[in-house]
């Protein structure tokens, strides 16, 4: 056996059957869709269409919510920012923040701020600001000898929101 006389198993590779090129194909004339009707046509869309009775997708109830006023946290865990630090991506002793963490490619998304969680074990002393932190990893923190800072994170379009809103206000002031 030589490499170039590798080849695959017989029957392994199965070329497509091209349909619609002649009676001597096998496939010709109709391409093996029979005759007339709705699914001999392209662009047929009937999936889910059980003859005029309810289909099966609205029979069956709605579940769950979207929340639209849920928070969009950046959930950073502590053994990630340990292995930061050991890393040397985030200095020991210092302060860390939303801007910090991305920085270090720790804190992915999050327009309302970031959300301290306790998975993993922190040894350094850092000293976080953050929008939130669960009870436990605030724990972690203090144990390490850090400090835990929870601040609220005005997104980008309420600042935006807030400062037309005063614009307007002191635009009425001077009229008035």
């Amino acid at each position: 056996m030589k490499l170039n006389e590798l080849r695959d198993n017989e029957g392994a590779r199965h070329r497509r059957m091209r349909v619609g090129r002649g009676i001597g194909s096998g496939k010709g004339k109709t391409g093996g869709r029979g005759q007339k009707g709705q699914k001999s046509r392209e662009g047929v869309s009937i999936a889910g269409f059980e003859g005029g009775q309810m289909p099966l997708h609205m029979r069956l109830p709605k579940r769950g919510f979207n929340n639209i006023f849920a928070k969009d946290y950046a959930e950073v865990n502590l053994g990630a920012i340990q292995k930061a630090v050991d890393a040397g991506k985030l200095t020991a002793g210092s302060d860390v923040d939303h801007a910090a963490l991305k920085a270090a490619g720790l804190a992915r998304g999050g327009k309302d701020g970031v959300r301290l969680l306790a998975k993993g074990e922190l040894k350094a002393k850092l000293n976080f600001t953050v929008a939130g932190a669960s009870a436990s990893a605030r724990a972690a923190v203090e144990k390490a000898g850090g400090a835990v800072s929870v601040i609220e994170v005005v997104p980008a379009a309420e600042k935006a929101k807030a400062k037309k809103g005063t614009a307007l206000a002191a635009k009425a002031a001077k009229k008035g």
